[in-house]
């Protein structure tokens, strides 16, 4: 019986010795924060449960039911068609969300080429050769001979998986292509939010104007009955003056305003992917917005879930675990096994000639000995990038509970705002009204009628920002508690999943 040949005997221990170590890793346990449970409160004095009410727009009370999810998409809320309507036009035309997506296609296709590594890799070569030999080599006179060489072969290679090295770096690839949908998920949510705050400091701006111009014909009125008065003889020329002066102030008030306006317009149209010189904005009144009574308040612990940020900050440790596990298998063995089968032949009509067959298997196993410090250096570095990205999740967690924190509390100081506005405002409307009918009898003087203009003034734009200001912090605690995305219909996002599930994934895999 003829012996195995010792490159035989090679191969058949460098894969016995691949198959029985494939199933070791060295990626560590993923180590990741403690999460908050679900009585945790979000802020330091317990979670506000409504808010006063107020007159007017905007003063409905608002309630909040915790432990209830956003069931459709956060800015329907409002039950705006113009919102809605400018949502989906940026959702379709943003370059920030058409960039995320193809991120999104790179990281997939980055893994779909580290997942060819768990399969052998085959190539196939056809070479034909026409060369002259010389004769003198071999002992002869002049001249030399001709010769044709053709040469086909089928080459297969294979990485075994020692250690785990390919799963590790699929495992990677997989977490950076969650990351990757999480940013996409991100960008959405980030975009509907700034179209949704720039659409309503639009329409609160609109209000101020409104309030402006409405106020500027009231001075004008008064002017003229200055100027009556004055020709009358009833009061001097310095009141006409002054309220000529006060009329102006109010004017001066409108370019910068609508400045503001048009500032708010161009974002708008940025947000929605458009030049400004050719987008169609509508012109949303605040009137149009209704405030959402009843909000929706994921628990601290599934807020760990909702939020896309979070999400993509554990996708990151997870990406940052697996390259530990890589720079640790760096110390190790790899084997390489490859083998090719083919044919050589003088003659093209010899090339499927038995006697023409050649074939080779080979089996390699490389060890590092010696790299002068740099897999240990390698180790580190990964060991330090997974710290950065362990911190990088906290910061994103507490940043988090922060705004959602601020959220809930402004909203709630936001109502009592609104309600002393409204009560100034009623008081500033009727101290307006004396005045005016006391002034046109001379009960008073000048001066006392010009106060009461100005505190009318101040608590009529005053209402329309405190008005403002309960829009723009409800949607500001819609976006920070993930924005409803997971619940729409037909909408195929990424798997949820928290710390603590991908905790036990990574412990059972071990």
């Amino acid at each position: 019986m003829r012996r195995p040949s010792p490159s035989y005997r090679a191969v058949v221990f460098s894969t016995l010795l691949a198959l029985g170590l494939s199933a070791c890793s060295f990626e560590p346990k993923l180590r990741v924060p403690s999460s908050p449970g679900d009585h945790t409160s979000y802020t330091a004095s317990g979670n506000p449960q409504k808010t006063v009410g107020a007159q007017g727009l905007a003063g409905s009370a608002q309630k909040f039911a915790y432990g209830k999810d956003l069931d459709e998409e956060w800015w329907k809320l409002f039950h705006s068609p113009q919102i809605n309507r400018l949502v989906q036009t940026g959702l379709k035309n943003s370059p920030s969300v058409a960039q995320a997506q193809a991120q999104l296609r790179q990281a997939q296709a980055e893994e779909r080429v580290n997942a060819s590594i768990f399969y052998p890799q085959v190539s196939g070569s056809l070479e034909s050769t026409r060369a002259k030999a010389s004769a003198a080599a071999f002992g002869g006179g002049k001249g030399g001979f001709h010769y044709s060489l053709v040469t086909g072969s089928l080459n297969v290679s294979y990485y075994p998986d020692i250690f785990g090295v390919n799963r590790l770096v699929y495992k990677n690839s997989e977490a950076l292509v969650d990351y990757q949908r999480w940013e996409l998920e991100a960008a959405r949510l980030t975009l509907t939010g700034n179209i949704v705050t720039t659409a309503i400091d639009a329409a609160a701006t609109r209000a101020q104007i409104a309030a402006t111009q409405e106020i500027v014909l009231r001075e004008e009125k008064l002017l003229r009955l200055t100027q009556l008065q004055y020709q009358a003889g009833a009061i001097g020329y310095n009141t006409v003056v002054t309220q000529a002066s006060q009329l102006a102030s109010e004017q001066a008030k409108l370019p910068p305003l609508q400045q503001q306006l048009t500032v708010y317009d161009h974002e708008l149209a940025t947000l929605l992917g458009q030049f400004p010189g050719a987008a169609s904005i509508p012109e949303l009144q605040l009137k149009q917005i209704v405030l959402p009574e009843k909000i929706p308040v994921s628990l601290p612990s599934t807020l760990l879930k909702q939020r896309p940020d979070i999400q993509a900050a554990l996708a990151q440790m997870k990406a940052a675990n697996a390259t530990i596990g890589e720079a640790k298998a760096q110390f190790f063995p790899t084997v390489q096994l490859s083998a090719a089968i083919g044919s050589t032949a003088a003659h093209p009509g010899l090339f499927f000639n038995p006697v023409s067959s050649i074939w080779s298997l080979v089996g390699t196993l490389s060890q590092p000995i010696f790299e002068g410090g740099k897999l240990r250096a390698q180790e580190s570095e990964a060991k330090a990038a997974y710290e950065v990205t362990y911190q990088e999740y906290r910061s994103t967690v507490l940043g988090a509970f922060g705004q959602v924190a601020n959220a809930l509390r402004a909203l709630q100081r936001d109502a009592e705002a609104l309600r002393a506005q409204q009560a100034a405002l009623d008081a500033a409307r009727k101290s307006l009204q004396l005045s005016e009918v006391s002034y046109r009898s001379g009960a008073i003087d000048y001066l006392t009628l010009l106060n009461s203009e100005v505190q009318y003034s101040a608590a009529k734009i005053a209402v329309v920002q405190a008005e403002s200001q309960r829009y723009q912090d409800t949607a500001a605690l819609l976006v920070a508690l993930g924005g409803g995305w997971w619940n729409h219909p037909g909408k195929d996002g990424p798997k949820l999943a928290d710390a603590h599930d991908a905790h036990a994934a990574s412990s059972s895999s071990q």
